[in-house]
């Protein structure tokens, strides 16, 4: 099912098996060997990468749901049996060097932990803290931090992402104002709210609902859509990311609940605060 969901989101069998750590070979065997199991195609297959069958869109669904409930099971087990864990929710860019930084210092400090990680969507920037999905987490601000203690990591500045063809795609900057009559991203009902306006510009707006990165480079491709994303992380050549010149800088953050006493979560901050420094 977490190989089902990678490629769900990521809508192509090759980064979904960077995302996983693994070859694309036995990524499509298993995924081939989940449809026969359900007895339907799960997904559209073409020479640019794939999409949803009806079927796959309702297992997705499901898959999630599992998922979660995986994790809360794997959380509950090991805080019974005593066990060493910690699980790190990552929204976005898992292969953004001050991961691999903060990776290899913290199992330097910490060899006998078992660390799982969470890879998130889109709709909830605490990555699944506040419902107990994870212990700490890697995300992004701005969103509601009551209850929560957030340590600022890195700053990024943010452009609109657009088609390369795109009129606009030739401008060196621009600002929200010229783009108030376009199609935003939208995330689903019930996401944090300021998450969704940092997202939207400061304002409501109309365009497709989204919940994964590929989700919305697709939304561009095909209905010409705009979105905000943070400069610097590498895109197809059917893109383009333009700086935006009015808008707050975007904060890489680590989080946890507020309070929390845990010795390996307050050592996990303190590390990534000096990984993410270099």
């Amino acid at each position: 099912m977490r190989y089902f969901v990678a490629v769900a989101e990521e809508l192509h069998f090759g980064r979904a098996a960077t995302r996983l750590h693994m070859s694309q070979p036995p990524l499509s065997r298993a995924i081939k060997q989940l449809e026969t199991e359900v007895g339907a195609p799960l997904f559209a297959r073409s020479t640019t990468g794939v999409t949803l069958t009806p079927v796959g869109t309702v297992l997705l669904d499901e898959a999630r749901a599992l998922l979660d409930h995986a994790d809360r099971v794997r959380v509950r087990v090991n805080a019974a049996a005593g066990v060493a864990t910690i699980t790190v929710g990552i929204l976005g860019d898992g292969t953004d060097p001050g991961v691999a930084r903060l990776a290899a210092a913290y199992r330097r400090h910490h060899p006998g932990v078992d660390i799982r990680i969470r890879d998130t969507d889109l709709t909830d920037p605490t990555c699944g803290l506040r419902s107990g999905l994870v212990d700490v987490a890697l995300t992004r601000a701005p969103f509601d931090e009551t209850a929560l203690t957030v340590r600022a990591l890195r700053t990024d500045p943010v452009g609109v992402v657009l088609r390369a063809d795109d009129p606009l795609a030739r401008r060196d900057g621009l600002r929200l104002a010229e783009l108030r009559d376009r199609r935003w991203f939208q995330f689903p009902q019930g996401t944090d709210p300021i998450w969704q306006s940092y997202w939207n510009g400061g304002r409501p707006r109309e365009g497709p609902v989204v919940r994964a990165v590929q989700e919305c480079l697709q939304a561009v491709l095909w209905n010409g859509t705009v979105g905000l994303a943070p400069l610097g992380h590498d895109l197809p050549a059917e893109f383009t990311v333009v700086p935006l010149t009015d808008i707050a800088p975007s904060r890489v953050v680590a989080v946890c609940n507020e309070g929390d006493t845990n010795p390996l979560i307050r050592s996990f901050i303190e590390i990534a605060t000096g990984a993410y420094r270099r």
